[in-house]
């Protein structure tokens, strides 16, 4: 029974990679998340990112994800499989370590910035660096970035990935943190 709760704790722990320590259930909130799942994904929306998968597709799911984040670049990969029935935007933030904002930027000012995330995700998989971060980066892609952590945080998340989705079958907006596997992706936006 302990070792079964042992690994319940850690399998909890590694959901989400997070900024803060946990914080108790009681603790409130410091920026009020939306009124509505429909308001978060209509603010999700505003971020600036970068599109994969099927261009024409009803659903589109928003990826808030930290370059530093091993659940984000599992995220990633379990995704793969979907695009070719979802459109997905990944918008990188600066949450969890100091070269998350210049690596996220990096990726978003990349020429292709599909390929820059994939190499950059095999390489934390792997727990290598990740991205070299680009000396000169633009100003404007920089605010890009904090403008994404801003809606992350508007977004009443401390965590990441933050997944922000509508069920195409229902129609139901929802948002969740964590790595998903496809199977589970694919259930909360209606493909299964």
């Amino acid at each position: 029974m302990r070792r079964l709760a042992l690994t319940l704790a850690a399998a909890l722990a590694l959901a989400a990679c997070s900024d803060k320590p946990a914080e108790p259930a009681s603790a409130t909130a410091t920026v009020p998340a939306p009124a509505n799942t429909a308001d978060a994904y209509a603010l999700a929306a505003k971020g600036h990112g970068f599109t994969v998968g099927s261009m024409m597709a009803a659903n589109t799911i928003y990826v808030y994800f930290d370059t530093t984040c091993p659940h984000c670049a599992q995220l990633w990969q379990n995704s793969q499989p979907l695009l070719g029935q979802v459109k997905m935007v990944w918008m990188p933030v600066g949450l969890l370590r100091p070269q998350s904002l210049p690596q996220g930027a990096t990726i978003l000012a990349s020429a292709d910035p599909a390929a820059a995330m994939s190499a950059h995700e095999a390489s934390v998989l792997a727990q290598g660096p990740g991205i070299t971060p680009a000396k000169d980066l633009p100003e404007a892609v920089l605010a890009q970035v904090r403008e994404n952590t801003d809606i992350l945080n508007k977004l009443g998340s401390t965590s990441v990935p933050l997944v922000v989705y509508r069920n195409g079958k229902t129609g139901e907006h929802g948002q969740t943190s964590g790595a998903l596997d496809t199977d589970h992706l694919k259930g909360l936006v209606g493909l299964n």
